[in-house]
């Protein structure tokens, strides 16, 4: 067997880092699976996204929300660039809110797939709908509401220095 430079040794393990970090635990009793949410968040900080992925829609982890969504995270950590980004699809049903208005240090991208939002921008409502794109930048109030009769689906893209 060869022996691994310092180099190659390096970027096996920034390969595996970034691997483990999109494959996510690989059983629901895993220990894993067992970590909470913000100990998971800052693991996925540290995870180096070095290597490309494709992802299909249907077998990306579902995460049942309070208000009756559902959130489907594709991938978060830092990339080789050094920015922190973290990408999920969610589904948000008629006249609930993902949470109350906030600001949060990263700046975000939503992407609306479907149904009727309303976008709280620093206190001022807009209206959003299919194919549109909403952008917050970093600190500023901002909210969502599902003002329409169905459910809305949306990505959501944050960005951050890490």
């Amino acid at each position: 067997m060869k022996s691994l430079t310092r180099r190659e040794l390096c970027a096996t393990l920034s390969a595996f880092t970034a691997l483990g970090s999109i494959a996510g635990p690989a059983r629901a009793d895993d220990t894993a699976a067992k970590k909470s949410e913000a100990a998971q968040d800052d693991q996925n900080k540290e995870a180096l996204l070095s290597t490309s992925h494709t992802f299909a829609f249907d077998q990306l982890p579902v995460t049942h929300l309070p208000n009756g969504g559902e959130m489907r995270k594709v991938i978060s950590g830092t990339l080789a660039t050094g920015e922190f980004v973290e990408v999920h699809e969610t589904m948000l049903p008629a006249g609930q809110m993902p949470h109350p208005p906030h600001r949060h240090r990263n700046s975000e991208f939503l992407f609306i797939r479907e149904g009727t939002l309303e976008y709280f921008n620093n206190g001022n409502p807009e209206p959003v709908g299919p194919g549109g794109v909403v952008f917050t930048a970093s600190n500023v109030l901002h909210g969502l509401k599902n003002v329409g009769p169905t459910p809305a689906h949306y990505f959501v893209i944050a960005l951050s220095r890490a």
